[in-house]
């Protein structure tokens, strides 16, 4: 890789939603601000191979996206009639006055960071929470479209139409794109808080690529899980979500061997975990638990917490995270929740318990791509001496994964099972 390619690179791993963001301002329309990005990104493969990498490549690519929206502009006024995008306070005379600008400098103080902001702005009610979910991820975080179809456990094809769809929604239907009210925001945090969520997964384990954890994406929906319970501090899903993505992002540094190599919970260096991380998170979570009944994200922050506790893998409270399991399904029926109850269900059940859960689960068609079903079904397997039908498990699921650092723990496994 040239050091412009690895400067454009990381531009786009860190500014993407920052540039996106300055540009809507301009644009105010979210297809034209995309566009304007996208040919900044373009351009600045040349202009810097020209000129050399700029000093502030994030200044350099949003001074060109702005120069190109206002080009587009002015160049077609037909643009002008298009969605528009009421995002911050206008800029000098960058854009035109409006009506209903007044109110954006509410929502300017209400969220101070500007990729919030976005993210909320893209959250909007008239649209179906995947859909929200879906948009937001690809175009204010800048995940690549397999990766969110991985994500939400579809096909790359169905999440592409997916994402059109929703984009040409808000262009035909003309939903008004304007900045909400301080009061408007509780409607949009369910998919705000999903997007972080999301977010923090793909960065936590990495869909695809060599490196386990993408440490740009964790740190980035961290971050923007502290402005979010900073914003709604008595919300207690949002300061769930913040202990669970603490929680799971205390032992990071253990879920990889010094060779890459990845690392089962079990097999982890429990001493190495982050415990003040952990001690904080857990005061959240009691904290959230005794405020009322708890959603899905405080349960699972609750989940994630006992495995934490435990001093070992085998002193682990099973039989307290089957029943938080259970209640984590009741508020969230999702396949992906009934197929991790197998994990603490043998433990407690046994292994022959579990797998019929599993076996169950492969009736589901949402399931049919997702790798960590037959990963699970495998260990079950050799837990209970079937060596050749758990060979064939993890064949599945070395042919479905795409990280190379499960790709290299299940070609292990594999080659013990055989």
């Amino acid at each position: 890789m040239t050091p412009v390619e690895a400067a454009l690179a990381g531009a786009h791993r860190r500014e993407w939603a920052r540039v996106l963001a300055a540009t809507v301002r301009v644009a105010r329309d979210l297809d034209l601000a995309e566009e304007c990005v996208q040919d900044a990104y373009a351009s600045a493969m040349t202009a810097w191979g020209t000129s050399g990498v700029p000093d502030n490549p994030a200044a350099w690519l949003t001074t060109a996206a702005k120069r190109r929206a206002i080009d587009a502009i002015r160049r077609d006024a037909a643009l002008r009639s298009r969605l528009p995008l009421l995002v911050v306070e206008q800029e000098e005379d960058e854009a035109r006055e409006d009506p209903e600008d007044h109110g954006m400098g509410q929502l300017s103080q209400a969220v101070p960071d500007e990729r919030l902001r976005l993210i909320f702005l893209c959250c909007h009610p008239a649209l179906g929470q995947d859909a929200q979910v879906a948009l937001t991820l690809r175009l204010v975080c800048g995940l690549p479209v397999p990766d969110i179809a991985r994500a939400f456990l579809v096909t790359e094809p169905t999440m592409a139409a997916r994402i059109t769809r929703a984009k040409k929604k808000i262009a035909t239907t003309r939903i008004p794109y304007r900045i909400p009210s301080p009061g408007e925001l509780p409607e949009r945090l369910r998919g705000v808080l999903a997007v972080i969520h999301l977010l923090f997964t793909t960065g936590h384990t990495a869909p695809s690529g060599g490196s386990l954890v993408r440490t740009d994406l964790v740190e980035r929906s961290m971050h923007l899980a502290r402005m979010l319970c900073e914003l709604m501090p008595d919300d207690t899903e949002a300061r769930g979500l913040l202990a669970l993505l603490i929680v799971t992002d205390a032992r990071r540094a253990t879920r990889a061997g010094a060779d890459g190599r990845l690392l089962r919970l079990k097999d982890q260096d429990r001493s190495r975990w982050d415990r003040s991380a952990l001690a904080g998170a857990e005061a959240m979570i009691v904290g959230c638990l005794r405020a009322g009944p708890p959603g899905r994200y405080v349960l699972q922050a609750a989940i994630a917490s006992l495995y934490a506790d435990a001093p070992a893998y085998e002193e682990t409270d099973w039989p307290q995270i089957v029943a938080l399991y259970d209640k984590l399904l009741e508020v969230w029926p999702s396949p992906v929740v009934a197929l991790n109850r197998a994990v603490p269900l043998a433990m407690v059940a046994g292994p022959e318990t579990a797998l019929a859960e599993v076996e169950r689960l492969e009736g589901d068609p949402r399931l049919s791509g997702y790798q960590y079903l037959p990963a699970i079904k495998a260990d079950l397997l050799s837990r209970l001496g079937r060596t050749s039908a758990a060979a064939e498990a993890y064949r599945r699921a070395f042919a479905l994964a795409a990280n190379e650092a499960e790709r290299a723990f299940l070609a292990e496994q594999l080659a013990i099972a055989e």
